[in-house]
């Protein structure tokens, strides 16, 4: 690989202008010239202001293409923005072993895109989860594959337990009035250590992304993050989430998501540099762990408009 040259790939990175520009600049400070290609379904999306749009074929079906796009355009990395783009970029790891990828190995990534077999992993690890009580309402169904809060079902009642159309595909859990928490971090391919762990609280979200954050300094939430990294065999770049009961300060891990998360720019507004990690990481080099990170740093995500 060249490393004075490097084309990166984003998978589903559609609205990540800042992710591209964070890794141009990283790449501009340790004098790599840095190119970002996106694989999309179409061109007209926000990333094309700084980036190559490289419109490609659904999940499903994208696999061949993608190995013809990354032979053609050169492309040292990949990169999932979304989840079924995760296990993608897992199968590219496992079928390219010269192609960076920032993932988890593919069992890893699969046991998480499953809520339901990621809840029974927590339980037989003793990590702490918000298990359903028989008879204790409200409880709160979440599909088991879905992500960004979509189809999630609040269940105040038996009536409505029992009326829930294939209920084997939700993994049903207690409702917890609680405070949500984020956690961005990084555990090295090259070297095994974890490079950052940034936890944040979800202040407002929109479509289960959150666009205000506010960094926290959370002991707890930090101890239980690194005993699932570990535990799990995560790798690469991960987003946990978590819960912290507003009645009694119980905490409960939510999910992994064995990628970027779409707030993790609260991380870099920081001072953590995610994309000079990623590019140290691509060459083998051993970083420190980052601990010396702003709390209370606040991300405010806006609108800005492009025109085509």
């Amino acid at each position: 690989m060249n490393h004075k040259s490097v084309n990166i790939l984003f998978l589903g990175g559609a609205k990540r202008v800042s992710m591209a520009e964070y890794f141009i600049e990283a790449g501009r400070n340790t004098g790599t010239e840095v190119s970002i290609f996106s694989y999309e379904l179409n061109n007209e999306v926000p990333i094309r202001e700084v980036a190559t749009v490289i419109e490609g074929k659904k999940w499903a079906e994208c696999l061949p293409h993608l190995k013809e796009v990354i032979a053609a355009n050169h492309i040292s990395a990949v990169i999932p923005f979304v989840d079924p783009a995760t296990l993608i970029a897992a199968q590219l790891k496992a079928e390219l072993p010269d192609l960076f990828c920032p993932v988890s190995e593919e069992p890893v990534c699969r046991r998480f895109f499953s809520k339901i077999e990621a809840n029974a992993w927590c339980i037989e690890n003793q990590i702490p989860v918000a298990v359903s009580v028989e008879g204790k309402f409200p409880k709160i169904a979440k599909p088991d594959t879905g992500s960004a809060s979509q189809g999630l079902v609040i269940l105040n009642t038996e009536a409505e337990l029992l009326q829930l159309p294939n209920p084997e595909n939700y993994l049903i859990q207690q409702f917890i009035n609680a405070t949500e928490y984020t956690v961005d971090a990084y555990r090295s391919l090259s070297c095994g250590n974890i490079n950052y762990l940034v936890p944040r609280v979800r202040l407002e979200t929109q479509g289960g992304e959150a666009v205000k954050a506010k960094t926290v300094k959370h002991p707890r939430i930090e101890h239980l993050s690194r005993e699932i990294i570990e535990k799990a065999g995560l790798h690469g770049a991960i987003t946990l989430q978590f819960l912290e009961d507003k009645n009694c300060g119980d905490v409960y891990f939510m999910e992994v998501n064995p990628r970027y998360g779409g707030g993790v720019v609260t991380s870099y507004g920081a001072g953590v540099d995610i994309a000079g990690i990623l590019l140290a990481d691509m060459q083998g080099k051993e970083i420190a762990e980052k601990t010396a990170w702003k709390e209370g740093l606040t991300m405010l995500r806006r609108f800005k408009e492009i025109y085509i």
